[in-house]
């Protein structure tokens, strides 16, 4: 796993760090820093809510003096079909970021819909067991919350595997810090995410389960 430099706006906070690189969005960081070679001056990037999709966007129109449009499967169409052709003519690369592959959009303009059929399409899939450890990790690195060194494993094999689930259990976590005066050990997890009704995706391994 690798890194780029840029703001990081994990758990919404325009902080400056470095964005964690991993087989979950290596693709999407190849092909945005590639925008040169782009067969067109469009590409569409899209990933699930919290998987920074926004911010390496924004990191895009940095690096390429382009334009992005957030949410673009939710914007008017003739917004989209006029932001397309003004790409073209201007050779001003644009990024469209969404949550789904266009494929799935809702488009009644043919010629917007077959402009998104031809679009390079990239997208950042859910975190890999390594993204998934560091960017739990972060997420108590950045509220300055103490941990315990085996809290991201012990988490890992607990929650599912997903940006908005570690988002929700490092947030709550960090309260459940913050209200006891406690560091986040795994009996204070435990203890937390049972009253929250967080239930295990992956049972906990038996032969660990006595030393709880």
């Amino acid at each position: 796993m690798s890194q780029i430099s840029l703001p990081f706006d994990w758990h919404g906070d325009a902080r400056d760090g470095d964005f964690l690189v991993s087989e979950a969005n290596a693709q999407a960081v190849t092909h945005l820093e590639r925008w040169r070679d782009w067969p067109l001056s469009v590409s569409v990037l899209t990933g699930p809510p919290r998987s920074g999709r926004s911010t390496l966007a924004r990191h895009f129109v940095r690096m390429s003096g382009g334009t992005m449009i957030d949410d673009a499967q939710g914007q008017d169409e003739h917004t989209l079909f006029h932001a397309w052709n003004a790409a073209q003519t201007d050779r001003r690369p644009l990024l469209m970021v969404g949550r789904t592959p266009p494929a799935s959009w809702t488009v009644a303009l043919p010629d917007l819909r077959s402009r998104l059929a031809a679009v390079p399409h990239v997208a950042i899939t859910e975190p890999d067991e390594a993204l998934a450890r560091a960017l739990i990790a972060r997420a108590f690195d950045h509220a300055g919350a103490g941990y315990a060194a085996d809290l991201p494993d012990w988490l890992l094999r607990r929650i599912e595997r997903s940006y908005g689930a570690i988002d929700a259990v490092t947030r709550l976590l960090d309260a459940a810090a913050l209200s006891s005066g406690r560091k986040i050990s795994t009996a204070l997890a435990k203890e937390a995410l049972q009253a929250a009704g967080f239930l295990p995706i992956v049972p906990p391994d038996p032969s660990t389960a006595n030393r709880e």
